[in-house]
């Protein structure tokens, strides 16, 4: 009985603590983010992977390349472990009315869902991690915010049967030479003339 009130007492201190922020609250932050200007070419981001103990399990560099048809984002992303490891994934993103985003990708169990605001977007999706011989259900809520300096700041929560179980943060930057997001995309990659 007094473990039963120990562990109410516990999930209501954990669930105050919990985050209710919002995308709308960053409306009219600068510069403004648009994932398909954003990724759009060679892009490049360090990270890591923390668990629910803060410890860091795992730190990765994953290289990405953008490209964007007018209707959907695809990116190609390798990722680069330092345990010697590799992953790719392709992601296909398409927009949603004008700050809305939908995407599909391996791993990704059905579709993730997004919107932005300002300098700021936030998507959530339920994802199948391996860990270790087994596969886990897990959900992603995925922050990203886009500095005055260009570089990208992500960082998610990862939560398993409603606990959070570790996160992700990473830091992305554009390697292309015409790499200012707040350029649009027309004037970063005119159109190809043909013969």
């Amino acid at each position: 009985m007094i473990l039963r009130r120990l562990c109410i007492v516990y999930l209501v201190m954990m669930t105050m603590g919990c985050s209710s922020m919002t995308v709308a609250e960053f409306e009219g932050g600068t510069p403004e983010l648009k994932l398909e200007e954003f990724f759009l070419g060679r892009t490049e981001a360090s990270g890591f992977f923390e668990d629910r103990f803060g410890r860091i399990r795992k730190q990765f560099v994953v290289s990405i390349h953008g490209d964007w048809d007018g209707r959907v984002l695809t990116l190609e992303e390798d990722f680069r472990y330092l345990d010697g490891t590799t992953e790719k994934r392709l992601w296909k993103i398409r927009t949603v009315g004008e700050y809305g985003y939908e995407g599909t990708a391996e791993n990704v169990v059905g579709i993730a869902a997004g919107k932005r605001a300002g300098n700021a977007f936030n998507w959530r999706y339920s994802f199948a991690m391996a860990v270790g011989n087994d596969v886990w259900r897990v959900k992603f809520d995925d922050w990203m915010f886009l500095m005055p300096n260009g570089v990208l700041i992500n960082k998610a929560t990862v939560t398993r049967w409603g606990f959070e179980i570790g996160r992700v943060t990473l830091a992305f930057r554009r390697l292309d030479e015409d790499a200012d997001p707040s350029r649009p995309t027309s004037s970063r990659n005119p159109p190809d003339p043909g013969p």
